[in-house]
């Protein structure tokens, strides 16, 4: 099938204004995972958003369904049962602290889109509403119908799209536009635990850091009783005393927990500097001690989990959120490891690590996810990406994990660039001011269309 790049290209220049506006529209809403309730299985917010999605997309043209209120879609049909699909999710994590603005009302800077979501998830969503938009204005003849499915329960559980797939047909390709472009074919293991002190707090009274197990924190507080003299301040952790406390506040860089590098933990330098100077009892620094070991290489080697097969990057390791709960300290723990590891060997090495200082619990284990990157369908999206940009990508493995490891057909394919330079004021997915260019998402949902198109001309 022949594809007419130059009505594409018009299409978009068209829809430009609306799809920054309704990129915003989603953007508005504080779409963290929220209490469960009877008909928001995720919380009213999560919830909210989804309604707002398909609002969007009947806006567009499009059927919707709402498959209770954990995962929508627009749809156009076909003339077969068997359907292709994108996937994206309209959740997020918690925005976090040091934001230029408030970071649910989207502004545009120099081209690029700034606010929670733009680019995880919702930027995306609505590219691919109308990536089907344009299937439905233009009448292009489709084998197999589309849906631009919208989950809500990414970020956290994924309990979403499991609930889908036990309930309904699975697409028989789909492609989740939650990653780096060109095509990722292999997605790491996840697994997500917890080391628990054993030991009664005695001189620690609070201690709290992060906002999400799956992203690298840029602050940490705690308070201590005050006992001795007061250490000055550094660079990275601020110190001030009052009324029989010291309160510390420590400063990181933030980034997601699959990609550490040129991230700083704040919760590392915190426990640092709680131990170099002395501030905590000797039971209460035996588990931090073990945290230390957690915190010095995100890589693992600090717990003796660095692992590599070749085939992924090497086995990264973070803690993302501490806090004091029932009397004792919570450190997550967020591990994306390669073949040549598992799960179960991850949870042996942080208990030889703790040494009995702490407890190891288990909360996840998700193992790797692999594709044949020759499969027809891989190679579809990936030369038609080349079509588009005029590369030479190929396809690649990530640590990060979206929803295409759930799908029995499927890959994770852009819209992300890490390659690209971004300007000082672009903060990452999961960071503080979250950035999109405006630019790159438009190339992205030309892209998308075109794949689409050329899908309909696979066999499944």
């Amino acid at each position: 099938m022949n594809i007419d790049y130059k009505d594409i290209d018009l299409f978009i220049e068209q829809n430009r204004a609306g799809i920054i506006r309704d990129i915003g529209r989603l953007v508005a809403v504080p779409s963290v995972e929220g209490e469960a309730q009877p008909d928001a299985p995720y919380g009213k917010e999560p919830k909210r958003a989804l309604e707002l999605g398909l609002e969007i997309a009947a806006e567009l043209g499009l059927e919707t369904r709402n498959f209770e209120n954990r995962i929508g879609c627009g749809e156009i049909r076909g003339e077969s049962e068997k359907y292709l699909a994108t996937i994206t999710h309209v959740d997020v994590v918690p925005a976090g602290d040091g934001w230029s603005a408030d970071p649910y009302t989207m502004r545009e800077r120099d081209g690029w889109i700034i606010g929670r979501g733009v680019l995880d998830d919702k930027g995306p969503s609505i590219i691919c509403l109308y990536a089907l938009k344009y299937l439905k204005e233009k009448n292009v003849p489709l084998r197999y119908g589309v849906r631009a499915l919208l989950g809500s329960n990414e970020e956290t559980h994924m309990d979403d799209v499991e609930y889908y797939l036990k309930n309904y047909p699975a697409p028989a390709f789909c492609f989740s536009p939650d990653a780096d472009f060109p095509v990722c074919n292999g997605e790491k293991g996840i697994f997500h635990g917890e080391l628990v002190s054993k030991c009664p707090l005695d001189t620690i009274i609070s201690i709290n850091g992060g906002f999400a197990v799956n992203a690298v924190p840029d602050k940490a507080t705690a308070v201590l009783k005050c006992s001795g003299k007061l250490p000055e301040s550094t660079e990275s952790v601020s110190v001030s005393a009052a009324d029989g406390k010291i309160t510390l506040v420590a400063a990181g860089k933030s980034g997601h927990a699959s990609l550490p590098e040129g991230t700083v933990n704040a919760i590392g330098v915190l426990i640092n500097f709680i131990l170099d100077n002395g501030l905590c009892s000797n039971e209460e620094a035996e588990y931090l001690s073990v945290l230390k070991k957690l915190h010095s290489s995100p890589y693992g080697k600090g717990v003796g989990a660095d692992s590599e097969d070749g085939r992924f990057s090497p086995l990264t390791i973070v803690g993302g959120m501490i806090r004091i709960k029932d009397g004792r300290i919570l450190q997550s723990v967020d591990s994306r490891y390669p073949t040549s590891t598992s799960g179960k060997k991850i949870a042996e090495a942080l208990n030889n690590a703790a040494n009995g200082a702490a407890e190891v619990i288990v909360k996840d284990d998700i193992v790797p996810f692999y594709i044949d990157p020759n499969s027809t369908e891989i190679q579809t999206c990936l030369n038609t990406y080349n079509e588009v940009t005029g590369e030479h990508a190929q396809t690649f493995t990530m640590g990060g994990g979206t929803y295409a490891r759930h799908f029995p057909n499927a890959a994770s394919f852009g819209p992300e660039h890490p390659d690209r330079p971004m300007p000082d004021f672009a903060g990452s997915i999961h960071g503080v001011d979250e950035a999109a260019c405006v630019d790159w998402l438009l190339e992205a949902l030309k892209v998308y269309i075109a794949t689409l198109i050329r899908l309909e001309e696979v066999d499944f």
